[in-house]
């Protein structure tokens, strides 16, 4: 299991780490456009960086937040329940699906 999901399918999981999904509610073309949108922020973090323009990278890095914010990857949750978010957190009460998960894979 490369990256596994949560059984809710709120989160994935990478060294022990929970990471937010997207929400599963967007549609398709909307996702997809998100997503290219997300890709070319990030391309333009990395030419940034390469060029050593503090500014660019900054308004890059502005954009990878608004395209992660728009694909609910960040900032409000996307789900109606309640639960917090725990994005980036780890020791959450998945952990013991997760060992689980982890076991099974091996």
């Amino acid at each position: 299991m490369k990256h596994p999901v949560t059984p809710d399918g709120r989160y994935f999981v990478v060294r022990g780490r929970l990471w937010r999904m997207a929400n599963p509610n967007l549609g398709e073309a909307e996702r997809s456009l998100l997503t290219k949108q997300l890709m070319s922020a990030r391309h333009a973090v990395r030419a940034a960086k390469a060029a050593e323009n503090a500014e660019t990278e900054a308004a890059a890095h502005r954009d990878v937040d608004q395209a992660k914010r728009a694909l609910g990857e960040r900032g409000p949750v996307w789900w109606t329940d309640g639960s917090p978010d725990l994005n980036r957190h780890m020791n959450t009460p998945y952990a013991t699906w997760y060992a689980e998960a982890s076991r099974s894979c091996r």
